[in-house]
């Protein structure tokens, strides 16, 4: 079985995921290949191209037609001929364009997404087409069993499988007995609006009132770092730690010198710096709007849950996980690290597995009617414009 892995963008993340799946597949006689689309406009710019992979190395998407990234990938993928493609959203060229070939060959398509369609505003014509594309696919790949409800109405006869939002868990182990009297709460988020660092900010101003011990340390940067760190003066927070940009190999060690994590976004589709910061066995601090913590947060287990914009509430969150005995603290440290190692790439990989051995014994299903006249229309897209917001 031959089967391609397609998305607008592979860096970061799916670097380790296609590595692990590589190997894991070879062992099935399965053969993994990695089509990435573009090689610039990506926001993870700073991690490598892998150019082997890449088929416009040197082109963002707005510098093509849309007839030429569908010509050159359609080219690739007639020459490896795969019998499943696994692509993301539809709402994208990978998911559009890779739904469109698989149908027109008469091959299998999973679509992987880990963002939420109740999450999304669209006018009903438009999620109506979305939907319809959608369900031409022959399985989804999602996150966690709770995004499935978001497309029972678009699937009748729905292949669901989960785990894909996995990171390299044993990347963020440090050696030594993991311990709760570093008095730092850390949060790891670029430092823009959507991550509501304002509100956190206000929430910590509440902490410092009533604990003269414990520090906030932020690791990140972005558009917002000025205006933020005048809030901080003007709230005249005292223990606000600002890192700045720090190299990815040195996070596992940030977290492992703080106590807990915290994370007050108005939405993350998933929020994959929580797989990180439990697999640092750190207790979390979410907000409600993080979509990871329906699956990975126990509310009271490994930390707490919150409405981003209620302050009152996020520094009560903060302050109930400061004031815990460290024999509380200690559990909720393990219960992280129990529960983010049922979402690693064994479990990741054996969930594929299972699914592309069903699919070698059925037949990939037939397009609809409306699914071929809109996926003639539509051929995905790439927006990258909620990144500084």
């Amino acid at each position: 079985m031959k089967v391609v892995i397609l998305h607008n963008d592979l860096r970061v993340y799916w670097k380790g995921r296609i590595k692990y799946l590589r190997q894991f597949m070879a062992g099935h006689n399965i053969s993994l290949y990695a089509i990435e689309l573009f090689g610039k406009g990506s926001p993870y710019a700073f991690d490598p191209l892998d150019q082997d992979n890449c088929l416009f190395p040197d082109n963002s998407y707005d510098e093509l037609s849309k007839n030429e990234i569908r010509d050159k990938l359609f080219a690739r993928l007639d020459e490896i001929n795969p019998d499943v493609i696994i692509a993301g959203s539809i709402v994208f060229f990978s998911g559009a364009l890779g739904v469109a070939w698989c149908r027109k060959h008469n091959k299998h398509f999973i679509m992987f997404d880990d963002g939420k369609p109740s999450d999304i505003k669209r006018n009903a014509f438009v999620q109506f087409i979305k939907d319809t594309i959608t369900a031409q696919s022959d399985a989804l790949w999602l996150p966690s069993p709770d995004y499935d409800i978001e497309y029972k109405g678009v699937f009748k006869h729905p292949w669901y499988f989960h785990g894909y939002n996995t990171i390299d868990n044993q990347l963020f182990k440090v050696k030594g007995d993991k311990t709760v009297d570093h008095n730092v709460i850390i949060c790891v988020a670029r430092l823009v609006e959507i991550k509501n660092f304002d509100n956190l900010l206000k929430a910590w101003k509440q902490v410092e009132d009533k604990n003269d011990v414990y520090r906030l340390q932020i690791i990140g940067s972005g558009p917002e770092e000025e205006k933020l760190k005048k809030l901080a003066a003007d709230l005249d927070l005292r223990r606000v730690e600002w890192a700045g940009i720090i190299p990815n190999t040195a996070i596992p060690q940030y977290l492992f010198n703080a106590d807990a994590f915290v994370l007050a976004s108005f939405a993350e589709s998933w929020g994959l710096v929580v797989n990180e910061a439990m697999a640092a066995g750190l207790p979390v601090l979410l907000s409600k709007k993080i979509n990871a913590h329906t699956a990975l947060l126990e509310d009271r287990g490994n930390g707490y849950v919150f409405d981003p914009e209620n302050v009152n509430q996020i520094a009560e969150k903060m302050l109930r996980f400061i004031n815990l005995k460290p024999s509380e603290k200690l559990a909720m440290s393990q219960r992280s690290l129990q529960i983010i190692g049922t979402m690693d790439y064994a479990n990741m990989g054996k969930e594929l597995l299972t699914v592309l051995t069903k699919m070698s014994t059925q037949k990939p299903q037939k397009p609809t009617l409306l699914g071929k006249i809109f996926m003639k229309i539509w051929k995905g897209g790439y927006n990258t414009t909620g990144w500084n917001k």
